[in-house]
Formats: structure tokens, sequence, C-alpha cells
């Protein structure tokens, strides 16, 4: 699939250069990404108003979802775009880092004391799972979309999400107030559960 434009300019350049030394746990790793979803959620607001204008199905809010959506794919190691030379070198570069991050959270969660995840203890679920960490991926990835919702969407003041998404029972489902979230912080996409070439057909569509 032919990335769209947006994702040819996804504001992740903090996280290409970070360096793997000084982010050694989970917590120094959510700041980093929830930094470039700001970034990039800022960027596209102060370039929405333009593309609006040639667009009347383009709103904010599902704009910010597909950008969310792909950070999602480039923390889990799923992320589809290549480039041109320098830049699929680059993308290397960044899930090279990306493995020797998770590599330490994962050395951190198999040591026997972080008690058990997915009902399972962490030393045998994630036993096999380097050296790409796709496991530890997911699960990290699963804990903290939340956050990183709400820092793509820090700067989305007054809009609201296309669908109503918001709650647990689908008949009673509500569309995002304001800032594209719901009340209880629930991240009103699903977008980063849509393989990445379906959306991007999608999107150039």
């Amino acid at each position: 699939a032919c990335a769209p434009f947006r994702r040819l300019h996804l504001c992740h350049h903090n996280l290409e250069k970070m360096g793997t030394e000084k982010i050694d746990n989970t917590h120094k790793l959510l700041a980093e990404v929830c930094y470039a979803a700001k970034e990039e959620g800022e960027s596209l607001r102060s370039q929405h108003g333009q593309h609006k204008g040639t667009n009347n199905e383009s709103q904010l809010c599902t704009v910010l979802a597909r950008s969310f959506a792909d950070i999602g794919d480039i923390v889990r190691g799923r992320d589809l775009f290549l480039g041109n030379t320098y830049e699929s070198a680059r993308r290397k570069q960044l899930d090279d880092k990306l493995k020797e991050i998770f590599k330490k959270i994962h050395d951190d969660v198999t040591r026997g004391n972080k008690g058990k995840t997915n009902g399972k203890v962490p030393e045998n679920y994630y036993r096999e799972d380097g050296p790409n960490y796709y496991k530890l991926r997911e699960d990290w990835w699963e804990a903290n979309r939340k956050d990183v919702w709400k820092a793509i969407t820090c700067d989305a003041w007054g809009n609201t999400y296309f669908r109503a998404t918001c709650g647990d029972n689908e008949n009673t489902t509500i569309r995002t107030p304001s800032r594209c979230r719901c009340n209880d912080n629930q991240v009103p996409t699903y977008f980063d559960y849509v393989p990445q070439y379906l959306r991007w057909f999608e999107e150039w569509a």
C-alpha cells in the first residue's frame, strides 16, 4: 500500500533521536511516545483548516486517529512505511532502538517479581518473545494507548469524533463531548487494531 502524505511527515523525530542508554524502563518510553504524539497532534491541527477546505469529509478527530494508529504500528513493530533509501534506513534505525528498549523492559518484566501479565506468569509468557518482542510491544501499547490518545488530542479543543463510540453499551454510546475524548478517557477509536494497509486504502479513498 502507498503511504498517505500524512504518514510521510509523521512527527516522530524525538523517537529517532532518543538515546537507548537513557530509556531503560516503560515510563521513560511512554514519555517519549507521548511527546511524539503531542507534536503530531499539534502539527495536524495547524494544517487541518487548509486540508479540510478541499475535503469536507476530513474531520480532525479522524485524522488524529489515523496518526495515532500509525504511532501504534511503529511501537509494535508493524509499520509498513519504507520511503526512499534514506527514510528506510531511519525507519530501521528507529525499530532497532525500540527493540533495544523493549529488551530492557523484557529483562525487567521476566525477573518474576512483577506479578502476572495477561493471566500468565511473565517469565513464561514472554520467554520466547525475543528478538522482536512482539508480544511485549503489543501488551505495552494496549496498556498505554489511553495516555498516547490523550497526548495526541491535547490541542484538539472543540472537536468531536465522527461516530458515537463512547461507552460500553452499543445502544447508549455517545459521541465525544470535546477534544475527541470520551468523559472517562476511553479511546474512541479502534483504528490501531485495523491493519495499516487497510487504513491507508480507506484514507486514499
